[in-house]
């Protein structure tokens, strides 16, 4: 061929180009702050985690699972194929064969995300990755004819009767401008940075339990005495965030699958997750979000965020309301295929205006002052924390010392509304005949609107406080009907070195009620009213991956559920999380009013909850609309008179 030796200096030339920027790149992933990471273990994990638990993910979408397999799995194999048979030389008909296949599969796979790209829904970013087609078919083209000789399918003298230095240039042009994209924009910037970006980000990533089906979900907490000896609370500029969140910020492949499932962002709220994490990528190397591609935050302009890596976030690269829209549902988490944690970021940034600028908006600090001054959000009397409860005789922790089952009753003792789900419990537990006691005014607030609102020092207080309370009593399983106390109980305490909750199970009330009802332990009626649907507490489902429970709870009343179109992990949020109703950010629509149109969708009259916040937001919906009711409360209205069951089995 003409020319031979310059091919193999092409690709040693791009080669070094993306080491040069790969080095570059590391080194603004490190300027962030020290996070514990075994590299060796996360580098061997690094393939699993790829061909397992991003796949698992990314198979949702059938057509771009199959797409990037053939594209990804053809792009790698080939690369290191090049390497040998262009770089390096070696002269094997073998390896030229697997290389033209492998070629060829990456060629398939490009075509798909050309069609893709034909007319792209919404979400996807445009701009460079309209490009990104043609450089994978010029690369995987240009190589494949390049390794026709090698393979012995064409003689070597082939490119010189064709046509010479022309036809030479042609195919060099290609391999240019494949290279370009897919070796030298891996590691400088472009569409394919997610590649090497998201590797690592696999390999480092903040959240190891997340691998291999686990769950990790709970915050981290703020090491509050190392924060005051550097000077922050919180995240302030991006090299305050940990270096890996950085590097995740870097995996972002901008397909918009978190913009297409954000509450906030369809609700018109300043908010779209993918512009935020792009935005964290314009701060850590330092710029505007000028190239952007992509929807931007509702009502807002793009071009006009500037920011840098030791520059306060919220001084130009974003605004203080972007943060406070967020309803901390993890929608965006559940949906990434690059396994990027939205709300971790969005919640490290809430923490330093919180903690550090002491600007929470509108209700946000005289709620955090009540929760400081009274252990509850709403600044009621401690001592009333018991009130709801006064014809209900419940045995009190502090006079039996002992239980089988410690009901937490959480800030529904403070609601008039959801002390109708808490009496619907305790019926339920008494019919059951379960051994259960309460605090009563033991119980502090378990810290969840605190630590959401950014105020991780009193979310801190509040934990360790009912810790000490939770030591001092013997009981096997913690029971509440509050999904957002269940996930702090359960997922959030533990980081406190206390043994209050060693060997204790933490459910919540529907899962409870359910293990009792495939007990026997409690007789129901059939259900006899209309069509029914369901609403997922996220708190519940995504934090907590409990979905089945509630559902067979209806199913075991002959209820046949009519599901929402999203339902269980890709479940729309009520727009109760994270603080939402207090800092209470304007858009152009309430994500309450959109969850009931996705039930009002299914010609349901009756939406069973689990969650008393939930209650709250689907039932401040504008009339005529379903009933709204929690489990407990449905199951109450089906529940068999004890006294007139057991007559009935005597006559029988």
């Amino acid at each position: 061929m003409i020319f031979e030796w310059l091919n193999p200096l092409l690709i040693a030339t791009a080669l070094l180009l993306a080491v040069i920027g790969a080095v570059r790149r590391v080194k603004l992933w490190r300027a962030g702050q020290p996070d514990q990471v075994d590299l060796i273990a996360g580098l061997m994990a690094m393939p699993g985690r790829y061909l397992h638990d991003l796949h698992d993910i990314v198979e949702r979408d059938k057509y771009m699972s199959k797409t990037h397999a053939a594209t990804g799995g053809g792009f790698v194999l080939s690369a290191l194929l090049i390497m040998l048979v262009h770089l390096l030389g070696i002269d094997s008909q073998l390896l030229a064969w697997a290389l033209l296949a492998s070629l060829t599969l990456m060629f398939v796979g490009a075509l798909f995300v050309f069609k893709r790209r034909l007319n792209p829904p919404s979400r996807l970013s445009k701009g460079p990755w309209m490009r990104l087609p043609k450089s994978l078919l010029a690369f995987a083209g240009g190589f494949f004819v390049l390794t026709l000789p090698a393979a012995g399918m064409l003689s070597d003298g082939f490119m010189a009767q064709a046509g010479g230095a022309l036809l030479t240039l042609l195919l060099t042009a290609l391999i240019i401008w494949g290279m370009g994209e897919l070796f030298f924009g891996m590691t400088w910037g472009g569409p394919m940075k997610h590649a090497f970006a998201g590797a690592l980000h696999l390999a480092f990533h903040r959240r190891s339990e997340r691998f291999g089906g686990g769950r990790s979900t709970g915050l981290k907490p703020v090491d509050l005495t190392l924060a005051t000896e550097v000077g922050v609370l919180g995240v302030a500029k991006p090299t305050d965030f940990k270096w890996n969140q950085l590097l995740g910020f870097d995996a972002c492949v901008q397909c918009g699958k978190c913009e297409a499932v954000c509450p906030a962002f369809a609700a018109g709220q300043p908010l779209n997750p993918k512009k935020l994490i792009q935005d964290m990528v314009v701060g850590l190397a330092g710029g505007s979000d000028a190239k952007y591609a992509g929807s931007p935050y509702p009502g807002k302009t793009v071009g006009e965020a500037q920011g840098g890596p030791n520059q306060i976030i919220t001084d130009g690269l974003l605004a203080p309301e972007t943060l406070w829209s967020c309803t901390t549902c993890r929608a965006c988490v559940e949906e990434c295929p690059m396994m990027i944690e939205h709300v971790d970021a969005i919640v490290d940034m809430r923490r330093f205006l919180t903690m550090e600028k002491g600007s929470t908006p509108n209700k946000g600090a005289e709620v955090l002052d009540n929760i400081i001054a009274t252990d509850n959000p709403n600044g009621y009397a401690p001592a009333s924390r018991t009130h709801w409860a006064a014809d209900q005789n419940l045995p009190l922790m502090k006079e039996v010392g002992e239980a089988e089952v410690l009901f937490w009753v959480s800030d529904g003792a403070f609601d008039m509304r959801s002390q109708r789900i808490l009496r619907a419990f305790v019926k339920l537990l008494k019919a059951a005949k379960v051994d259960f006691a309460v605090l009563g005014d033991e119980e502090l607030d378990s810290g969840d609107v605190a630590r959401r609102l950014g105020d991780d020092a009193t979310f801190q207080n509040l934990a360790k406080r009912n810790l000490a309370v939770l030591s001092q009593y013997k009981f096997s399983t913690i029971v509440t009907t509050d999904p957002h106390a269940f996930h702090c109980l359960r997922n959030e305490y533990n980081d406190f070195g206390s043994d209050a909750l060693e060997g204790v199970e933490v459910l919540h009330h529907t899962t409870f009620l359910n293990s009792l009802m495939q007990q026997g332990r409690l007789q129901l009626d059939p259900f006899v009213g209309g069509k029914v649907t369901y609403h997922d507490p996220c708190y519940l489902g995504r934090y907590n991956g409990e979905y089945e429970a509630p559902r067979e709870l209806l199913r075991s009343m002959g209820i046949e559920i009519a599901e929402m179109e999203r339902s269980g992990y890709r479940s729309r949020c009520c727009g109760g999380g994270g603080g939402a109703p207090i800092t209470d950010i304007p858009g152009e629509r309430r994500i309450a009013d959109m969850r009931m149109d996705d039930a009002n969708e299914t010609g349901a009259e009756l939406i069973a909850v689990g969650c008393q916040q939930c209650t709250a937001m689907l039932e401040g919906v504008v009339e005529p609309r379903p009933q709204v009711k929690d489990i407990a409360e449905i199951l109450v209205d089906q529940l068999v008179d004890s006294s007139a069951h057991v007559l009935a089995q005597e006559v029988h």
